[in-house]
Order: structure tokens, then sequence, then C-alpha cells
């Protein structure tokens, strides 16, 4: 495992926590950060770090992240996710919107409007250490891992993927 790749990771995550907080915006972790701060500890290397925060706190979010040094990269349609890098290390921010139900959905892209899981966003704060984080339900999670393929046709099946919902389960007592 590569610890100061880990290591600057999880200073960003704080550091976007607090932009996060500073500007009045809700974030939630989301892919293999969300697993390891559910599960309170770093299972693996991770690539980048995933969350999720609302459309309507996007402007806000970019300007807070802007004036932090992040830098804005090219990636989905500006409704669907914005995405950042800063030392090496990217974020990307997929968009949230509720529907007329007030069922949390995708908020723009071509696949607007689609629900996300139910209870997503419901989870109890996440903790590596002395670092907190919001982070989406561990269900969610598994859901989320197990439904890609489905969901976005040619995407593979990935072993991470397949290990993390097995790491998710146990934590949460379910049978594989």
């Amino acid at each position: 495992m590569d610890r100061e790749r880990s290591g600057r990771q999880l200073r960003l995550i704080g550091e976007t926590v607090g932009i996060a907080e500073a500007c009045g915006v809700g974030v939630w972790l989301r892919g293999g950060w969300a697993m390891d701060f559910f599960l309170g500890e770093v299972t693996r290397d991770h690539e980048d770090i995933d969350w999720f925060a609302w459309a309507a706190d996007a402007a806000a979010l970019t300007d807070g992240l802007l004036r932090s040094g992040w830098e804005p990269l090219p990636g989905p349609p500006p409704d669907q996710q914005i995405d950042f890098v800063k030392q090496g290390v990217e974020s990307s921010f997929a968009l949230l919107d509720r529907d007329r139900s007030g069922r949390v959905v995708v908020a723009g892209g071509p696949w607007a409007g689609e629900s996300w899981p139910e209870g997503m966003l419901d989870a109890a704060e996440g903790r590596l250490g002395v670092l907190r984080c919001g982070i989406i339900s561990a269900h969610a999670q598994i859901e989320i891992k197990r439904m890609t393929p489905v969901w976005v046709p040619g995407r593979p099946r990935r072993r991470k993927d397949a290990e993390d919902i097995s790491r998710l389960r146990s934590a949460l007592g379910l049978k594989a």
C-alpha cells in the first residue's frame, strides 16, 4: 500500500470536509473511501476520491475548492459531476437532486432523474482515525458496486468492487 498517497488523500478529504462546512454544503464520500470510513481502516490503495454533493450547492463548493488551490478538470457534463485535482489527487463530485417525491436522484446527464438507493444519505458519519466525514450508507455502497456494471453497460465488474462488497457484507453481518 502506498502510505504517502493514502496520507495525502486523507489530508485532502479532511480539507474538502472543511471547505464544504465553511461553504455550508453537504458532501458524502462514495466508492472505496466511503467503505474505508465505514470500516474505520484503510483497506487498499485508492486511485481518487469520490463524493456526492447537491447540484444546488455545486457553485458554492466549486468556489470554495478553487479558492483553496484545487484545479478544475474536464469531465462529464457539469450538471452531472464536477471534477478537481490538487497535489496529484483527483476528486469527483457526482451531483444529486430530489424528484417530486423527495427521492435522491441523479442531477444531470444521461441518467438525470434516475433514483439512487433508498436511504443512501442516512448513514452516520464515517470515521478513520480522528477524521470524520459524511459517507453513503453501507447498503447503498453495496448496491452501487453491485449494479454499476448493469447501469453502465460496457463497464466490467471489477475485482476490487467484489472484494469491497464482501468486506461490507461481512461488516454488516450479512451472508455472502
